[in-house]
Protein backbone atom coordinates (compact mmCIF):
# COMPACT_ATOMS: atom_id res chain seq x y z
CA UNK A 1 0.00 0.00 0.00
CA UNK A 2 1.58 3.74 -1.10
CA UNK A 3 1.96 6.27 1.82
CA UNK A 4 -1.50 8.42 -0.20
CA UNK A 5 -3.78 5.19 0.74
CA UNK A 6 -1.84 4.96 4.13
CA UNK A 7 -3.10 8.29 5.24
CA UNK A 8 -6.42 7.43 3.78
CA UNK A 9 -6.73 4.77 5.39
CA UNK A 10 -6.06 6.35 8.64
CA UNK A 11 -8.58 8.86 7.61
CA UNK A 12 -11.01 6.40 7.40
CA UNK A 13 -10.72 6.14 11.03
CA UNK A 14 -9.06 2.77 10.84
CA UNK A 15 -6.16 2.04 12.83
CA UNK A 16 -2.83 1.32 11.28
CA UNK A 17 -0.20 -1.41 11.69
CA UNK A 18 3.43 -0.52 13.35
CA UNK A 19 4.57 -1.71 9.83
CA UNK A 20 2.35 0.74 8.41
CA UNK A 21 3.18 3.80 10.47
CA UNK A 22 7.09 2.85 9.85
CA UNK A 23 6.91 2.94 6.40
CA UNK A 24 4.97 6.05 6.55
CA UNK A 25 8.09 7.83 8.82
CA UNK A 26 10.52 6.20 6.78
CA UNK A 27 9.31 6.51 3.25
CA UNK A 28 7.51 9.80 3.16
CA UNK A 29 8.16 12.99 0.48
CA UNK A 30 6.93 16.28 0.85
CA UNK A 31 4.19 15.68 -1.60
CA UNK A 32 3.04 12.90 1.10
CA UNK A 33 3.73 16.13 3.74
CA UNK A 34 1.64 18.11 1.66
CA UNK A 35 -1.27 15.49 0.93
CA UNK A 36 -1.83 15.02 5.10
CA UNK A 37 -1.78 18.55 5.42
CA UNK A 38 -4.05 18.85 3.59
CA UNK A 39 -6.95 16.14 4.92
CA UNK A 40 -5.21 17.51 8.39
CA UNK A 41 -6.65 20.76 7.85
CA UNK A 42 -9.98 20.21 6.01
CA UNK A 43 -10.58 18.06 9.11
CA UNK A 44 -9.53 20.81 11.61
CA UNK A 45 -11.73 23.57 9.57
CA UNK A 46 -14.98 21.28 9.99
CA UNK A 47 -14.29 20.62 13.78
CA UNK A 48 -12.87 24.25 14.82
CA UNK A 49 -13.66 26.84 11.91
CA UNK A 50 -10.80 29.10 11.04
CA UNK A 51 -10.01 29.44 14.96
CA UNK A 52 -6.77 28.97 17.00
CA UNK A 53 -7.18 28.67 20.58
CA UNK A 54 -4.49 30.69 22.82
CA UNK A 55 -3.27 29.56 26.18
CA UNK A 56 -0.97 31.78 28.20
CA UNK A 57 2.09 29.77 29.41
CA UNK A 58 3.27 30.52 33.11
CA UNK A 59 6.79 29.33 33.45
CA UNK A 60 7.13 29.84 37.00
CA UNK A 61 10.28 27.92 38.07
CA UNK A 62 13.26 26.45 36.41
CA UNK A 63 14.66 24.28 39.17
CA UNK A 64 14.11 20.91 38.46
CA UNK A 65 15.26 17.88 40.52
CA UNK A 66 15.30 15.36 37.19
CA UNK A 67 18.69 15.44 34.99
CA UNK A 68 17.05 14.36 31.99
CA UNK A 69 19.44 14.46 28.83
CA UNK A 70 18.13 16.14 26.80
CA UNK A 71 16.60 18.92 29.01
CA UNK A 72 18.09 22.94 29.47
CA UNK A 73 17.26 22.68 33.22
CA UNK A 74 18.46 19.87 34.13
CA UNK A 75 19.61 19.82 37.60
CA UNK A 76 23.18 18.71 36.74
CA UNK A 77 23.44 21.99 34.61
CA UNK A 78 25.21 24.63 36.83
CA UNK A 79 25.26 27.14 34.24
CA UNK A 80 21.70 27.44 34.75
CA UNK A 81 20.43 30.76 36.52
CA UNK A 82 17.75 29.61 38.72
CA UNK A 83 14.51 31.40 39.70
CA UNK A 84 11.23 30.85 41.57
CA UNK A 85 8.33 32.71 41.11
CA UNK A 86 6.03 33.42 44.04
CA UNK A 87 2.18 33.30 44.34
CA UNK A 88 1.28 36.77 44.09
CA UNK A 89 3.90 37.19 40.94
CA UNK A 90 2.38 33.96 38.88
CA UNK A 91 -1.60 36.05 39.82
CA UNK A 92 0.22 38.88 38.26
CA UNK A 93 1.21 37.42 35.18
CA UNK A 94 -2.41 35.92 35.04
CA UNK A 95 -4.22 38.89 35.30
CA UNK A 96 -2.18 40.49 32.87
CA UNK A 97 -3.48 37.62 30.61
CA UNK A 98 -6.83 38.03 31.44
CA UNK A 99 -6.41 41.86 30.41
CA UNK A 100 -5.35 40.15 27.30
CA UNK A 101 -8.18 38.00 26.64
CA UNK A 102 -6.62 34.94 27.98
CA UNK A 103 -9.35 32.31 29.08
CA UNK A 104 -6.75 29.34 30.17
CA UNK A 105 -3.78 30.20 31.89
CA UNK A 106 -0.63 26.97 31.56
CA UNK A 107 1.07 27.07 34.77
CA UNK A 108 4.96 24.99 33.67
CA UNK A 109 7.91 24.28 36.40
CA UNK A 110 10.59 21.73 36.28
CA UNK A 111 10.35 19.08 38.84
CA UNK A 112 10.71 21.77 41.82
CA UNK A 113 10.07 20.40 45.26
CA UNK A 114 10.48 23.41 46.70
CA UNK A 115 6.41 23.73 46.13
CA UNK A 116 4.39 21.49 47.60
CA UNK A 117 1.44 20.17 46.37
CA UNK A 118 -0.92 22.07 49.37
CA UNK A 119 1.19 25.19 47.86
CA UNK A 120 0.56 24.56 44.07
CA UNK A 121 -3.30 23.72 45.59
CA UNK A 122 -3.40 27.20 47.05
CA UNK A 123 -2.24 28.69 43.93
CA UNK A 124 -4.81 26.82 41.70
CA UNK A 125 -7.22 27.48 43.85
CA UNK A 126 -6.35 31.32 44.28
CA UNK A 127 -6.56 31.62 40.33
CA UNK A 128 -9.72 29.67 39.89
CA UNK A 129 -11.27 32.61 42.53
CA UNK A 130 -9.63 35.58 40.99
CA UNK A 131 -10.72 34.04 37.47
CA UNK A 132 -13.80 31.87 37.76
CA UNK A 133 -14.26 31.40 34.32
CA UNK A 134 -10.87 30.76 33.05
CA UNK A 135 -9.40 27.69 32.91
CA UNK A 136 -6.02 26.54 34.55
CA UNK A 137 -4.02 23.82 33.02
CA UNK A 138 -0.72 22.14 34.83
CA UNK A 139 2.41 20.89 33.39
CA UNK A 140 4.07 20.40 36.61
CA UNK A 141 5.78 16.95 36.38
CA UNK A 142 5.12 13.46 37.68
CA UNK A 143 3.37 13.37 41.18
CA UNK A 144 1.69 10.54 42.76
CA UNK A 145 -2.08 9.85 42.53
CA UNK A 146 -3.42 11.59 45.63
CA UNK A 147 -1.28 14.92 44.50
CA UNK A 148 -3.14 14.62 40.89
CA UNK A 149 -6.56 14.22 43.00
CA UNK A 150 -5.73 17.14 45.25
CA UNK A 151 -5.02 19.74 42.16
CA UNK A 152 -7.77 18.43 40.26
CA UNK A 153 -10.34 19.23 43.41
CA UNK A 154 -8.47 22.65 43.58
CA UNK A 155 -9.72 23.19 40.34
CA UNK A 156 -7.23 22.64 37.75
CA UNK A 157 -8.76 21.66 34.25
CA UNK A 158 -6.19 20.42 32.25
CA UNK A 159 -2.92 18.46 32.68
CA UNK A 160 0.16 17.90 29.98
CA UNK A 161 2.74 16.05 30.61
CA UNK A 162 4.72 14.51 27.85
CA UNK A 163 5.74 10.69 27.55
CA UNK A 164 8.33 11.61 25.42
CA UNK A 165 8.58 8.45 23.92
CA UNK A 166 6.53 5.02 24.42
CA UNK A 167 9.20 2.85 23.89
CA UNK A 168 10.73 1.92 26.56
CA UNK A 169 14.51 1.52 25.87
CA UNK A 170 14.10 4.54 23.96
CA UNK A 171 13.03 6.31 27.22
CA UNK A 172 16.11 4.67 29.34
CA UNK A 173 18.25 6.49 26.72
CA UNK A 174 16.83 9.73 27.12
CA UNK A 175 16.28 9.59 30.98
CA UNK A 176 18.80 8.77 34.09
CA UNK A 177 18.15 5.38 35.59
CA UNK A 178 15.64 6.73 38.37
CA UNK A 179 12.93 7.56 36.23
CA UNK A 180 10.83 5.25 34.34
CA UNK A 181 8.44 4.71 31.18
CA UNK A 182 6.19 2.51 33.62
CA UNK A 183 5.86 5.21 36.17
CA UNK A 184 5.09 7.91 33.55
CA UNK A 185 2.79 6.08 31.52
CA UNK A 186 0.81 5.37 35.11
CA UNK A 187 0.80 9.04 35.77
CA UNK A 188 -0.77 9.84 32.54
CA UNK A 189 -3.29 7.17 32.99
CA UNK A 190 -3.86 8.58 36.81
CA UNK A 191 -4.52 12.24 35.12
CA UNK A 192 -7.28 10.66 32.77
CA UNK A 193 -8.90 8.55 35.20
CA UNK A 194 -9.08 11.30 37.41
CA UNK A 195 -11.32 13.74 35.15
CA UNK A 196 -8.15 15.96 33.69
CA UNK A 197 -8.19 16.93 30.16
CA UNK A 198 -5.03 15.20 29.89
CA UNK A 199 -2.01 15.58 27.43
CA UNK A 200 0.76 13.49 26.10
CA UNK A 201 3.48 14.39 23.65
CA UNK A 202 7.21 13.68 22.51
CA UNK A 203 10.36 15.29 20.51
CA UNK A 204 10.59 13.95 16.65
CA UNK A 205 13.94 13.45 15.86
CA UNK A 206 15.58 12.85 19.85
CA UNK A 207 18.60 10.99 19.69
CA UNK A 208 18.17 7.68 19.63
CA UNK A 209 14.36 7.87 18.39
CA UNK A 210 14.13 5.51 15.60
CA UNK A 211 11.16 5.23 12.84
CA UNK A 212 9.93 1.88 15.10
CA UNK A 213 9.90 4.13 17.98
CA UNK A 214 7.71 6.80 16.19
CA UNK A 215 5.32 4.38 15.52
CA UNK A 216 4.84 2.89 18.44
CA UNK A 217 3.98 6.05 19.86
CA UNK A 218 1.05 6.64 17.39
CA UNK A 219 0.36 3.44 18.43
CA UNK A 220 0.08 4.49 21.98
CA UNK A 221 -1.69 7.58 21.26
CA UNK A 222 -4.15 5.61 19.52
CA UNK A 223 -4.91 3.46 22.34
CA UNK A 224 -4.72 6.16 24.97
CA UNK A 225 -6.87 8.84 23.09
CA UNK A 226 -5.20 12.27 24.78
CA UNK A 227 -7.09 15.33 24.68
CA UNK A 228 -4.17 17.18 23.98
CA UNK A 229 -0.84 16.00 22.45
CA UNK A 230 2.36 18.51 22.41
CA UNK A 231 4.48 17.68 19.63
CA UNK A 232 7.80 19.72 18.58
CA UNK A 233 11.28 18.96 16.93
CA UNK A 234 14.12 17.72 19.28
CA UNK A 235 16.33 21.24 19.88
CA UNK A 236 19.81 20.41 21.57
CA UNK A 237 20.97 22.51 24.49
CA UNK A 238 24.60 23.29 25.19
CA UNK A 239 24.70 22.53 28.55
CA UNK A 240 23.24 18.63 27.90
CA UNK A 241 24.86 15.51 27.12
CA UNK A 242 23.05 15.78 23.51
CA UNK A 243 24.34 19.27 22.97
CA UNK A 244 25.83 17.64 19.47
CA UNK A 245 23.37 16.10 18.49
CA UNK A 246 21.59 17.36 15.09
CA UNK A 247 17.69 18.83 15.71
CA UNK A 248 14.70 16.97 14.50
CA UNK A 249 13.25 17.25 11.31
CA UNK A 250 11.26 20.67 10.72
CA UNK A 251 9.17 18.59 7.76
CA UNK A 252 9.04 15.34 9.79
CA UNK A 253 7.75 17.32 12.68
CA UNK A 254 4.56 18.92 10.58
CA UNK A 255 3.96 15.60 8.92
CA UNK A 256 3.61 13.75 12.60
CA UNK A 257 1.04 16.84 13.29
CA UNK A 258 -0.86 15.98 10.50
CA UNK A 259 -1.17 12.63 11.07
CA UNK A 260 -2.15 13.27 14.71
CA UNK A 261 -5.05 15.11 13.62
CA UNK A 262 -5.87 12.69 11.05
CA UNK A 263 -5.77 9.91 13.65
CA UNK A 264 -7.28 12.16 16.43
CA UNK A 265 -9.52 14.39 14.83
CA UNK A 266 -10.85 16.70 18.13
CA UNK A 267 -7.51 16.90 20.07
CA UNK A 268 -6.51 19.95 21.17
CA UNK A 269 -2.47 20.33 18.77
CA UNK A 270 -0.50 23.49 19.26
CA UNK A 271 1.85 24.46 16.84
CA UNK A 272 4.64 24.74 19.28
CA UNK A 273 7.27 27.30 20.27
CA UNK A 274 10.17 24.91 19.36
CA UNK A 275 8.69 24.64 15.82
CA UNK A 276 8.67 28.53 15.66
CA UNK A 277 12.12 28.07 16.72
CA UNK A 278 13.21 25.90 14.27
CA UNK A 279 11.94 27.66 11.62
CA UNK A 280 10.50 31.50 11.24
CA UNK A 281 7.16 30.37 9.99
CA UNK A 282 7.08 27.22 12.11
CA UNK A 283 3.91 28.08 13.64
CA UNK A 284 1.80 29.02 10.99
CA UNK A 285 3.10 26.02 9.12
CA UNK A 286 2.30 23.97 12.00
CA UNK A 287 -1.81 25.37 12.07
CA UNK A 288 -1.69 24.48 8.40
CA UNK A 289 -0.88 21.05 9.17
CA UNK A 290 -3.74 20.66 11.50
CA UNK A 291 -2.61 22.59 14.74
CA UNK A 292 -5.53 24.87 16.42
CA UNK A 293 -3.49 25.77 19.38
CA UNK A 294 -0.55 28.61 19.87
CA UNK A 295 0.68 29.16 23.54
CA UNK A 296 2.49 32.91 24.24
CA UNK A 297 4.44 33.07 27.16
CA UNK A 298 2.96 35.47 30.09
CA UNK A 299 6.46 34.88 32.30
CA UNK A 300 7.68 38.38 33.60
CA UNK A 301 10.37 38.98 30.82
CA UNK A 302 13.32 39.10 33.36
CA UNK A 303 12.81 35.07 33.41
CA UNK A 304 11.61 34.10 30.10
CA UNK A 305 15.78 33.33 28.90
CA UNK A 306 16.61 31.44 32.03
CA UNK A 307 13.12 28.78 31.15
CA UNK A 308 15.58 27.30 28.58
CA UNK A 309 14.78 23.88 27.69
CA UNK A 310 16.63 24.29 24.58
CA UNK A 311 19.16 26.49 22.56
CA UNK A 312 17.42 29.70 20.89
CA UNK A 313 14.15 29.87 22.34
CA UNK A 314 12.10 32.76 20.29
CA UNK A 315 9.86 35.27 21.79
CA UNK A 316 12.16 35.55 24.95
CA UNK A 317 12.44 39.22 25.33
CA UNK A 318 8.80 40.29 23.87
CA UNK A 319 6.20 41.87 26.20
CA UNK A 320 2.93 39.45 26.40
CA UNK A 321 0.93 42.20 24.42
CA UNK A 322 3.70 41.82 21.70
CA UNK A 323 3.21 38.43 21.26
CA UNK A 324 0.10 38.47 21.30
CA UNK A 325 -0.31 41.09 18.80
CA UNK A 326 2.17 39.56 16.20
CA UNK A 327 0.75 36.07 16.64
CA UNK A 328 -2.62 37.72 15.76
CA UNK A 329 -1.15 39.05 12.96
CA UNK A 330 0.78 36.54 11.59
CA UNK A 331 -1.94 34.24 11.98
CA UNK A 332 -4.58 37.07 9.92
CA UNK A 333 -2.48 36.36 7.26
CA UNK A 334 -3.05 32.87 6.57
CA UNK A 335 -6.80 33.32 7.07
CA UNK A 336 -7.08 32.11 10.82
CA UNK A 337 -8.84 33.83 13.90
CA UNK A 338 -7.22 33.52 17.56
CA UNK A 339 -10.35 33.36 19.28
CA UNK A 340 -10.32 34.35 23.68
CA UNK A 341 -12.25 31.43 24.66
CA UNK A 342 -11.13 28.47 27.00
CA UNK A 343 -10.89 25.66 24.23
CA UNK A 344 -12.32 23.29 26.16
CA UNK A 345 -11.45 19.51 24.67
CA UNK A 346 -15.06 19.52 22.86
CA UNK A 347 -16.11 16.10 25.14
CA UNK A 348 -15.60 18.16 28.59
CA UNK A 349 -17.86 20.40 29.82
CA UNK A 350 -16.17 23.84 31.23
CA UNK A 351 -16.36 23.22 35.17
Amino acid sequence: MNNHALIDKLNTAKALQKAEWVQLFSTFTENDRLYAAGIARNIADNIFGKNIFIRGIVEFSNYCKNDCYYCGIRCSNKNAVRYRLSKEEILACCEEGAVLGFMTFVLQSGEDKAYSVAELCDIVRAIKRRFPDHAVTLSVGELERADYEALYAAGADRYLLRHETANEAHYARLHPEKMTLKHRMQCLRDLKDIGFQTGCGMMIGSPYQTDACLAEDMLFMKSFAPHMVGVGPFLPHTDTPFKNEPQGSYEKTLFVLSLIRIMLPHTLLPATTALGTIHPFGREEGIKAGANVVMPNLSPVAVRKKYMLYDNKICTGDESAQCVNCLQSRLAKIGYTIVKTRGDYLAHEAR
